[in-house]
Order: structure tokens, then sequence, then C-alpha cells
């Protein structure tokens, strides 16, 4: 597996902890560990799981916040007859294309 892939599968399971289906995962995993293994639902799995928890809602909020603020970038780039149409896909690439992508526009090089 090259090095983007990873950077791509990574990226890809950040998103899917934000979405929803993630918390229903979440409820069924301590449905079964409440039904199959009570006896070690100790102090300690409890934190584990509130933990977890806590997680999945930091996660769900900033995916929430990077959508609302991606879809504002993408309205003002469309607005603005200037602006290169290639930024609206910039989202879709690994954070090392896109710090790769703003150190030449420091540069001033053209865009890759």
């Amino acid at each position: 597996m090259t090095g983007k892939a990873i950077q791509r599968g990574l990226t890809h399971l950040g998103v899917l902890t934000g979405h929803p289906a993630a918390f229903i995962l979440f409820g069924a995993y301590v449905a079964a560990w409440f039904v199959f293994d009570r006896a070690e639902l100790t102090f300690h799995s409890v934190a584990t799981l509130i933990t977890w928890l806590m997680t999945l809602f930091i996660q769900r909020a900033e995916h929430r916040d990077t959508e609302a603020v991606q879809a504002k970038l993408d309205e003002l780039l469309r607005a603005h007859g200037e602006a290169r149409s290639e930024l609206t896909r910039l989202d879709e690439k690994t954070a090392s294309e896109i710090e790769e992508h703003r150190e030449a526009e420091r540069r001033g090089d053209p865009p890759s």
C-alpha cells in the first residue's frame, strides 16, 4: 500500500467517524458488551466508553464545521469570476497534497 493510499484511507476513516452511523456502531458495541460481558463493565471500562463517545462527538462537530466552511468557500469561489475552478476540488486531496499546493502558491509556481 502506498503512502498516498494510506493517507486517503485515514482521511476517509476520519470522515466515517463523523458520520451518524458511527454512533449507531458505538451503541451496538456498548449493548453487546453489556449483554455478553456485563461483569467486565468496570469503572475503567465505562471511562473508556465515555472517552470514545466524546471523541465521536468532537469528530462529528469538527466534520460539521469543516463541511460548513467548505460550502461557504465553494460558494465564494463560484461567485468570484477570477477564481480557478480547480480550487473547488482541493478538499479531495490529502493533507500533504494541499500543503504542496499552498507552498507552490507561496512561491508563485503554477499549481500542479
